[in-house]
């Protein structure tokens, strides 16, 4: 888990943003100026900041500035402008990327993702490969590789993003709206009529091995079958 600090002056951003990164299992701290975010860095110092640009009191790019003068902490700005001399400046003061608005939460938070495996590796740690499992059932996030036992079952992409949130919380009976809420958050093109099909398509994988993973709760949705092998 990282701690994220999240800075932008938009109160609803920065609740979308936050909803996000927790989901995905980090802690994060919000600050709504330059100011505060840089008091609140002096408190405790984050694994990653995210930066809105344009700011008042203080803007996202004289903060990037006083940041990179203490340290390499990865900073990853959000600006509603897309001119490439905007992303050039930010990027040459120090930010590791440059995300413009309005933005997928699913794609910064794979963003995030990857500078902090980056920062990581920089500093010379060892990366482990998430993984989640149950039963015979096993998700490796990192290689985007499902099995069951020693068999391998390919998923396409969506495939792959709908089973994970299934496996997140296996004993959770997720509706359709869930599912594709937590497997692709918004700016998704996903409906949730959609997911029905994906389903079936998951089930007809597994169906070469003799098993079904998913229960359907009827007249709510979906969750992992107790048992799966």
């Amino acid at each position: 888990m990282a701690r994220i600090l999240v800075v932008d002056d938009d109160p609803h951003l920065r609740e979308v943003v936050r909803f996000a990164l927790e989901r995905a299992g980090h802690s994060v701290t919000e600050a709504a100026d330059g100011a505060a975010a840089l008091a609140s860095f002096a408190r405790e110092a984050a694994d990653l900041v995210i930066l809105d640009v344009l700011m008042p009191e203080l803007d996202g790019l004289e903060v990037c500035q006083r940041l990179r003068a203490k340290g390499s902490v990865p900073i990853v700005f959000l600006s509603s402008r897309d001119d490439e001399l905007d992303r050039v400046l930010g990027l040459e003061l120090g930010a590791d990327d440059y995300v413009t608005k309005p933005f997928s939460p699913r794609e910064l938070v794979a963003r995030v993702k990857a500078r902090l495996r980056r920062a990581a590796e920089l500093r010379g740690e060892p990366i482990a490969s998430a993984c989640l499992r149950h039963g015979s059932l096993a998700l490796d996030v990192e290689r985007h590789r499902c099995t069951f036992g020693e068999r391998e079952v390919a998923l396409s992409a969506t495939e792959f993003l709908l089973l994970h949130a299934l496996l997140a919380a296996p004993e959770r009976v997720h509706s359709r709206g869930d599912l594709v809420e937590r497997a692709f958050g918004h700016g998704h093109h996903i409906t949730e009529r959609t997911v029905d099909s994906h389903v079936r398509r998951i089930r007809s994988r597994f169906s070469l091995l003799g098993v079904d993973p998913i229960e359907t709760v009827y007249g709510v949705g979906y969750r992992m079958q107790r048992t799966p092998g």
